[in-house]
C-alpha cells in the first residue's frame, strides 16, 4: 500500500476515535448537569406547577433545559476540552449553567403564578457547579492522556511570532510546534517539511502561495489553520450561483434581506426600551455619583461614525476628567492606569455601566445592539491612512457590542478588529446577533477585554497593518 494512502486511512481512523470519544465525553457533561436539574425539578418544582400534571409534559421541561444548556454551552465554548484551560472551560460552563437555570426559573415563575421557592434551585445550581468542576478536570486529563499533541508547523509571511501564542493561550499541549519557517523557505523545499505534520498554521500568507500549500495539505490529510487576509474575509460572504454552466461566487456590499433589517430594527427598539426601564434606577445612581464627585457634566457626548460614514453623537456616562483631552488630541485609553479616569469612572468602566446611555442611541436609530463599534472620525482617519480598508466597517450600522468586542480585546490591533467586523458583516443573521449578545456576558468579567493601549497612543499601529498595506 502506498504511503499517502496508508496515511489517509490511519488519519481517518484516528479522527473517528477522537471525534467519537469527544462526543461521548461532552454528552456525559450534558447528562450530569441535566441530572442535577431533573432531580430538582421532579423532587420539588414539578409538584408546585399546576400547568404540568402529566409526566410527559413534565419531561418536556427537562428537554427544554437540555436545549438551553446546549445552546449556551455552544455560545460560551463550554465544551472545548482540547482548546481551553481547565479554568477557562469551567468559567464557560458556569456561565452556560447560570443562563440555562435563569431561563428555566423564569419559566417556572410564570407557570406557577407566584415567585417560586429559590432554595431548591440554588441547591441544584451548587450541584451542577460541583459536577462541572469534576467533569472539567477529568475530561481535560482524559483528553491529553489519550491524544498526543498534534505535530505542528508554522508558515508565515507578513505575520511572525505565532509560536509564542501557543504557550500564552495554553495551547502548547494541543499543538506541538516542530518548526517555524517563511513561506519562501517552505516552497523552496517543495513542502517536504510538512509531510509528517498533523497541522499547519498559515500566518498572513498571500493567496497564490497559500493555495499551493493548501492543496498539498488537503491531499496529504494535514489540518490547516489559516489567519485570513481582508480579501479572504470578504469572500467568506460570497453567494453561490450558476451562470454559463459554471459555478459563480457573487460578492457585493453589505445588503441584508429587507425582512432581516426590519426584524433587527424591531429588536433594537424593544430591547433597548426594555433595558432602559429595567436599568433606570442604576443609571440614576451613576448620574448622582458622577455629579457628586466633581460637579461636572454627567454625560459625555462624542462624535462617532456609523453606517456609510454618517456622524452622530454617542452618549456615555463621563468616566474621565472634564479636561481629559484639553489639547484637542484624540487618545485611546491606556486602561486602569490612565490618570484621566476618575474614581467613579474606574468603577463604572469595570462594571461597563458607562455604556448604558448608548441604549438611547439605539432607541433613536443611530446605533444597533449588534454591529461594529463606532470609531471617532479622527482616529478612523489615522487608521485609514495606513489601511484604507478600515472604512469597510462602515457598511453596517454601529453597535453597542459586536464580533470584535466578543472575540477581541480593547487593545486588539485595528487590522484584526476589521477582520472580525467584516466576518460579522459578511454573514448577517438574527441567530448570530443573539449569539453575540449572549457571548458579550462572558467578556464582561474578563479583565483582558478592557486592557488599554500604550500610553499616549492615538492609534494602535502594528507591523501587520503596515505589511498588509505594502503587500
Amino acid at each position: 500500500m502506498e504511503a499517502p494512502q496508508k496515511r489517509k486511512e490511519d488519519g481517518s481512523r484516528h479522527r473517528l476515535g477522537h471525534d467519537l470519544g469527544l462526543r461521548l465525553v461532552k454528552m456525559l457533561n450534558i447528562l450530569l448537569v441535566t441530572g442535577a436539574f431533573a432531580l430538582c425539578w421532579y423532587g420539588y418544582y414539578a409538584n408546585h406547577v399546576v400547568m404540568f400534571p402529566s409526566p410527559y409534559r413534565s419531561l418536556g421541561i427537562v428537554i427544554v433545559f437540555i436545549a438551553l444548556y446546549f445552546f449556551f454551552g455552544r455560545v460560551y465554548d463550554a465544551f472545548l476540552i482540547s482548546l481551553k484551560r481547565i479554568s477557562e472551560m469551567f468559567y464557560s460552563q458556569v456561565l452556560g449553567i447560570l443562563m440555562a437555570d435563569a431561563f428555566m426559573f423564569i419559566m417556572l415563575w410564570f407557570m406557577s403564578g407566584s415567585f417560586p421557592n429559590l432554595l431548591p434551585a440554588l441547591a441544584a445550581l451548587a450541584g451542577q457547579i460541583l459536577l462541572s468542576v469534576g467533569w472539567c478536570c477529568i475530561a481535560h486529563q482524559w483528553y491529553f492522556a489519550h491524544f498526543a499533541g498534534q505535530r505542528t508547523g508554522i508558515v508565515y509571511d507578513t505575520r511572525r511570532g505565532m509560536e509564542d501564542l501557543f504557550g500564552e493561550y495554553g495551547l502548547d499541549k494541543k499543538f506541538d510546534v516542530q518548526f517555524t519557517c517563511s513561506v519562501e523557505e517552505c516552497l523552496a523545499q517543495k513542502m517536504r517539511m510538512l509531510w509528517d505534520m498533523d497541522s499547519v498554521f498559515l500566518c498572513g500568507v498571500h493567496s497564490h502561495d497559500r493555495n499551493i500549500i493548501l492543496k498539498y495539505c488537503v491531499s496529504n490529510d494535514i489540518n490547516v489553520y489559516m489567519i485570513p487576509r481582508i480579501g479572504d474575509v470578504i469572500m467568506s460572504g460570497a453567494k453561490r450561483t450558476h451562470m454559463f454552466h459554471l459555478p459563480i461566487l457573487r460578492v457585493g456590499r453589505y445588503n441584508p434581506p429587507i425582512e432581516f433589517a426590519i426584524l433587527k430594527r424591531l429588536f433594537d427598539i424593544v430591547s433597548s426600551a426594555l433595558v432602559i426601564v429595567v436599568t433606570s434606577p442604576i443609571m440614576i445612581g451613576v448620574a448622582i455619583a458622577i455629579k457628586a464627585y466633581d460637579g461636572g457634566p454627567v454625560f459625555y457626548k462624542q462624535t462617532r461614525l456609523t453606517k456609510d460614514g454618517k456622524k452622530f453623537k454617542i452618549l456615555k456616562f463621563r468616566s474621565m476628567r472634564t479636561d481629559a483631552e484639553k489639547d484637542g488630541v484624540a487618545r485611546l485609553s491606556t486602561g486602569e492606569n490612565d490618570d484621566r479616569i476618575t474614581p467613579v469612572g474606574h468603577f463604572i468602566r469595570a462594571c461597563r455601566l458607562d455604556e448604558l446611555p448608548q441604549l438611547f442611541n439605539i432607541l433613536g436609530g443611530s446605533m444597533s445592539v449588534v454591529g461594529p463599534r463606532p470609531e471617532r472620525p479622527e482616529i478612523a482617519a489615522q487608521y485609514e491612512e495606513e489601511m484604507p480598508e478600515f472604512a469597510l466597517r462602515l457598511q453596517a450600522k454601529a453597535g453597542l457590542t459586536g464580533y470584535a468586542q466578543v472575540f477581541g480585546k480593547y487593545n486588539t490591533i485595528p487590522y484584526d478588529k476589521l477582520q472580525m467586523d467584516l466576518m460579522y458583516i459578511a454573514n448577517p443573521s438574527l441567530l448570530e446577533d443573539l449569539r453575540i449578545i449572549f457571548a458579550t456576558i462572558q467578556v464582561l468579567f474578563q479583565k483582558e477585554s478592557t486592557e488599554g493601549v500604550a500610553a499616549g497612543q492615538t492609534t494602535a499601529e502594528s507591523a501587520a497593518m503596515k505589511e498588509e498595506k505594502s503587500a
